[in-house]
């Protein structure tokens, strides 16, 4: 009697060997079928093709073929599209389901990535190609078809640079580490307390003095130790189209934040008439929440802030601008006679549930949204735009726990989940702190990060619809340096990968833990940084 060995078990096995094909990728595609049949010969003669009249899929074309060439070696020669053997075709298919799904057929003679559109097609060469060992020389591909879609339509990863000012080259790496993992969008926090971070033609001052700060706190917040040293760092608009336009050609939509109204000690101290007080301020050289915030009575914030959203809407193509909401402390507002006049104004009453300041901030983002609403775009905000009621259009980014995100989406407001507790990477990786850098606090492991569920039990199944996916949020007030954001995002996005991507009844830690070594492997070829905490044995 022949001994029967099922695929997934076939499919482990496999994942044991550093030079065997291995399609347990992550994130984990959702349907791998394993054929009969000869293997595929990858070596120098394949040819890469596709429909030469899409110069989109020309450019997922190249991409194939650097990514070909760091795995074999070989640089693949790109031909006009046909059906001939020896070939990886790259395919548009209108009758696959999801926008961005795709198939992978392997055959003795050709491979076919088939997407809906080209963005499906792009998911199917990462898929593909992180199948592939790292063996410089021909490598054989067994038959397969696979089938894959992502759960969710929105997978997000952010990544704060007003803390700490990081270079366009790195940047550009990070979004080819989100591609990595494929995640389609890049949360871009580009201003707050401590640096405004993008250039503003309107507003000059905003680059020349609320880009540099004077000093920055040693070690923790409150340590009351400071160095000397100015700190700045801004990207010019020209950079900013230079990235948007990288990402793009990655499929990663650029989502930039411009926190408002609180988290604006930096434009306060390039124009304090936006101030309560008229300042004099500083660009903060601590972390932590301040009270000097945008004065919601001077109408000349509105202007300053509609003009600053139209240079933003300009550069970025993205669906939804995010003005944060998060952190505003009102103290200011108390006691601002623009700030009351405006309250009586208005009729911000006090009620059971809302403070006049809360109804305040709530007319502050409502207006914000409607001015966004009018350049056809949508506004994305932290769940504290929840507080003295929730603005007709806002999505909601729900960071303070889920309980955001469940009332939101009681309401009938898109979600994005993501939990502080759960998905933010600047906390701790290991209990370990004495031979860990220098974090912000919390403790959020890689296991925590995977067994996260983005649609709360509370929501029914109307309301689970809302929830449009996933986010983990990389602030950098303790990190400085390219390879310490590295080793705080990596491995943990590849466990939130498969949160936003894969299905939660697929979803297996240690199964996760048998396919990570192979993503790993990657990770050191090109020379990231990551925390190898999962790899250790434990006790």
């Amino acid at each position: 009697m022949k001994k029967i060995i099922t695929i997934s078990l076939f499919l482990t096995i496999l994942s044991f060997s550093s030079n065997a094909t291995n399609y347990r990728t992550i994130p984990l595609a959702q349907k791998i079928e394993l054929k009969a049949g000869f293997t595929f010969s990858l070596n120098e003669n394949v040819k890469i093709s596709y429909d030469s009249k899409n110069k989109v899929q020309k450019k997922n074309a190249e991409f194939l073929k650097q990514l070909l060439q760091e795995k074999t070696g070989f640089t693949l020669k790109i031909a006009k599209s046909s059906n001939k053997s020896n070939k990886i075709i790259l395919v548009i298919d209108s009758k696959i389901e999801h926008p961005e799904g795709y198939k992978i057929i392997i055959g003795s003679k050709k491979i076919e990535i088939i997407g809906k559109t080209e963005a499906g097609v792009f998911y199917g060469i990462q898929t593909l190609c992180k199948s592939i060992p790292d063996t410089i020389g021909i490598v054989q591909l067994p038959p397969v078809e696979i089938t894959d879609a992502p759960r969710f339509n929105y997978r997000g990863m952010h990544f704060d640079v007003s803390r700490h000012f990081f270079s366009v080259d790195f940047v550009k790496q990070y979004i080819d580490i989100l591609a990595l993992h494929h995640v389609n969008n890049f949360h871009w926090h580009l201003t707050d307390d401590q640096g405004w971070r993008i250039e503003i033609k309107k507003y000059p001052e905003l680059t020349k003095i609320g880009s540099i700060r004077n000093k920055t706190v040693v070690g923790p917040y409150n340590s009351g130790i400071y160095d000397t040293i100015p700190y700045g760092g801004y990207y010019t608009q020209e950079q900013i189209k230079d990235v948007v336009r990288y990402a793009a050609e990655r499929y990663i939509n650029i989502v930039p934040e411009i926190d408002m109204p609180g988290h604006m000690l930096a434009a306060l101290t390039a124009y304090p008439w936006l101030g309560c007080t008229g300042g004099p301020y500083n660009v903060a050289g601590t972390w932590g929440i301040f009270d000097d915030v945008f004065c919601p009575g001077n109408e000349e914030t509105f202007t300053f802030a509609q003009n600053v959203l139209d240079e933003i809407i300009s550069l970025f193509p993205s669906k939804y601008i995010h003005i944060g909401g998060d952190e505003c402390y009102k103290t200011k507002w108390k006691t601002c006679p623009k700030c009351q006049e405006r309250i009586i104004k208005e009729g911000l009453n006090t009620d059971s549930l809302h403070s006049p300041e809360n109804k305040l901030q709530s007319y502050f983002i409502t207006r914000i949204e409607k001015f966004v609403n009018s350049k056809g775009r949508e506004i994305i905000g932290w769940d504290e735009i929840l507080e003295g009621g929730l603005a007709p259009n806002a999505v909601v980014m729900s960071w303070r726990g889920v309980r955001g995100g469940i009332e939101a989406a009681k309401s009938e407001h898109k979600v994005i989940m993501t939990p502080n507790k759960y998905f933010y990477f600047d906390y701790y990786q290991s209990e370990d702190r004495a031979n860990e850098p220098l974090a912000i606090g919390g403790f959020v492991p890689v296991e925590k990060v995977y067994n996260f569920e983005p649609i709360p039990t509370e929501l029914n199944e109307t309301e689970a619809k809302y929830v449009i996916g996933a986010q983990a949020n990389l602030w950098t007030e303790y990190i400085a340096t390219d390879k310490h954001a590295e080793y705080m995002l990596l491995p943990r996005l590849a466990a939130l990968s498969e949160v936003q991507w894969s299905k939660q009844e697929q979803k297996n830690y240690a199964d996760f833990l048998i396919r990570l070594p192979n993503l790993i492997d990657i990770y050191e070829k090109r020379g990231y940084n990551f925390a190898k905490h999962v790899l250790k044995p434990t006790k």
